[in-house]
């Protein structure tokens, strides 16, 4: 019985409502909430007018595939100058889970089954194999 209950799992950091409360939209720059909120998890990688404060909470049960079950981000979006312009707060309701980091390259071609590899190569050893393994003959 204990095997089927899920393994949960916390990652990130999100302000919570008294912190959030403390940044005002105009005033605070970025020096202020690096010190009321810490290190950003993420930056926007184009200009670094964004900063994105995330947390998920992640299940797994037994040997299945981990699941997201609840995700929150605290975007701080910031003018030309550096203030603070808007908060945004999302959800895993918000969007589309996207996993920032995969840790898996992507490879061009086809991805076979088990099956596919192990009766694919029936016939290919031994055939065009050279009698004598000298070279130049």
């Amino acid at each position: 019985m204990a095997a089927c209950s899920p393994t949960v799992s916390q990652r990130g950091y999100v302000p919570n409502e008294d912190l959030l409360k403390e940044i005002r939209i105009g005033i605070d720059n970025k020096d202020s909430v690096l010190t009321t909120f810490g290190s950003p998890s993420t930056v926007s990688t184009v200009d670094a007018s964004s900063w994105y404060y995330i947390s998920s909470i992640h299940e797994q049960t037994a040997f299945f595939a981990e699941e997201a079950v609840d995700r929150e981000i605290v975007a701080v979006y910031f003018d030309e100058n550096d203030n603070v312009e808007k908060l945004g707060y999302y959800g895993l309701e918000d969007g589309k889970i996207v996993n920032f980091i995969d840790r898996e390259t992507p490879t061009r071609g086809k991805e076979l089954t088990f099956l596919q590899q192990m009766f694919g190569n029936i016939g290919r050893f031994g055939q065009g194999a050279r009698p004598d393994p000298t070279p130049g003959r």
